[in-house]
């Protein structure tokens, strides 16, 4: 754990008692600081007082005390409504903050020499995938890596600080808003499409957000940045004409006079000014997919940026085992595959998937997000017929009924793979796909996108045993 003593000696308020949450209140308080740390709900309470954490109700507390409040990265302190901490900490000037602005106050705190590295990734869509594959080449390549903050875990959970460490941290919008003086050494911002908008009010804000992340940067540092749409792109231009940093632009759609791009499955890098083939990405089984190559073109600029080999990076990108719950593939019956990409939890991200492969049996559903799956509707012909399950199965039907996609209310996870597996094996398609990648959120009857794709990896593999158990019998007879 990181020592915050960045708050020696102060009071501070700490609310929700989650993941982060627990670890900002025992950083602070292993650093000296007088800690308040409080939850609406009483179980998280106790599950955070079982791990040491002092529990103090803040609706009793002076404020006027409190040099921040640590808000958890999911409680909104604007919109679409306040949270009552919020309101409180604002009438007394109190600044809101999170978990990663206390990391960046602690690396700051620091002579210039005892830093450690920071390559910081956000997006809409391939943060994760961008920083396990990063924290994989860099420890691939003899480095002490560590990933942590919107994936796996927080950053103040993470081991001591020193000068050789390099610290990889997936941003979500929700944290870059209450980070203020983070400088990471590789910023990599890589798409942006509608998400989150009740939170950052539109587009505007959202985007606002995640500009952040290039904050605090100087001509020493780097920034790559995905170019493959419009919006990226005026980004591009309008963080090229501010100057004062190394900008690295990628792309998938097109050879780069300068940066990184991936053309034919190749990816190439034209950095210092001469073109060079990296790796062949046909070759990254854990990478399928144009939108993984462009995850693998950033990883490559963000850590060649720090100095690194190419060759080095280029067999590390090849050696990617891949990420959980991401077009991860499960293993097959037959010709059925079984591939689970529960992390997809709105359209954008599911369009990667269902743009990747042919034959699919489709389960989605869940908490549906702004916009539905009207936007994937240029996929359908991909889709041999797809499972609906929780709350978005009425207006997921609607669409595909306009649509004309064959589609079953399967109402839970379990019916949908049992009736997709079937469907699968009887289809006579060349090499069916069943996959789960939800277009939804996961709240309506998981706890989170892990505990789905659990569920799917686990009846999947309880098929694929079967198949193989019979298919065994069959052969001994």
């Amino acid at each position: 754990m990181i020592k915050a003593a960045t708050y020696n000696g102060q009071t501070v308020a700490v609310f929700g008692l989650g993941r982060t949450g627990i670890t900002a209140a025992l950083a602070l308080a292993k650093g000296g600081a007088n800690v308040w740390a409080w939850d609406d709900s009483e179980a998280a309470r106790e599950a955070a007082l079982k791990q040491g954490v002092q529990i103090r109700d803040l609706s009793s507390a002076d404020w006027s005390e409190f040099a921040a409040l640590v808000l958890s990265p999911g409680v909104p302190h604007k919109l679409p409504h306040a949270h009552w901490t919020a309101v409180k900490a604002e009438a007394a000037h109190v600044p809101i903050i999170c978990d990663i602005e206390i990391f960046a106050q602690e690396i700051a705190a620091r002579p210039e020499h005892q830093r450690p590295k920071i390559i910081a990734i956000t997006g809409t869509n391939g943060k994760s995938t961008t920083t396990s594959l990063i924290g994989h080449i860099l420890n691939a390549c003899g480095k002490d890596a560590e990933i942590g903050g919107n994936i796996g875990r927080g950053v103040l959970d993470l081991d001591k600080m020193h000068a050789g460490k390099h610290y990889v941290i997936e941003l979500s919008s929700y944290q870059l808003e209450r980070t203020h003086s983070l400088r990471a050494n590789a910023a990599l911002f890589l798409n942006l499409s509608p998400d989150h908008l009740e939170r950052h009010g539109d587009m505007a804000g959202y985007e606002a957000a995640k500009l952040r992340i290039f904050d605090n940067q100087t001509s020493d540092d780097a920034a790559v940045i995905g170019v493959d749409s419009d919006a990226t792109k005026r980004i591009y231009s309008e963080l090229t004409a501010k100057n004062g940093r190394r900008i690295i632009p990628v792309s998938t759609r097109k050879s780069l006079g300068r940066g990184v791009s991936v053309m034919n499955g190749k990816l190439y890098s034209n950095i210092n000014g001469k073109c060079v083939e990296v790796c062949d990405l046909s070759k990254a089984t854990a990478l399928e997919g144009k939108h993984n190559h462009q995850n693998a073109a950033a990883a490559f600029a963000a850590v060649q940026s720090l100095g690194l080999n190419p060759k080095a990076i280029g067999e590390a990108i090849l050696s990617f085992p891949g990420l959980a719950h991401r077009m991860e593939t499960i293993g097959s019956a037959g010709p059925v595959r079984f591939v689970n990409d529960s992390k997809a939890t709105n359209a954008d991200a599911a369009k990667q998937a269902l743009k990747s492969y042919d034959n699919i049996f489709w389960v989605a559903g869940g908490v549906a997000k702004s916009g539905g799956i009207e936007p994937l509707k240029e996929f359908f012909p991909n889709i041999a017929k797809a499972y609906l399950i929780g709350e978005a199965a009425p207006e997921f039907h609607k669409t595909l009924t306009k649509h004309k996609v064959e589609h079953k209310v399967s109402g839970t996870l379990d019916k949908a793979i049992l009736c997709a597996t079937r469907d699968a094996m009887h289809s006579g398609m060349k090499n069916p796909i069943v996959l789960l990648s939800p277009a939804c959120a996961s709240f309506d009857q998981f706890k989170n996108f892990e505990t789905r794709g659990e569920a799917f990896r686990k009846e999947t593999s309880r098929i694929i045993e079967l198949f193989e158990r019979e298919k065994h019998r069959m052969s001994a007879a």
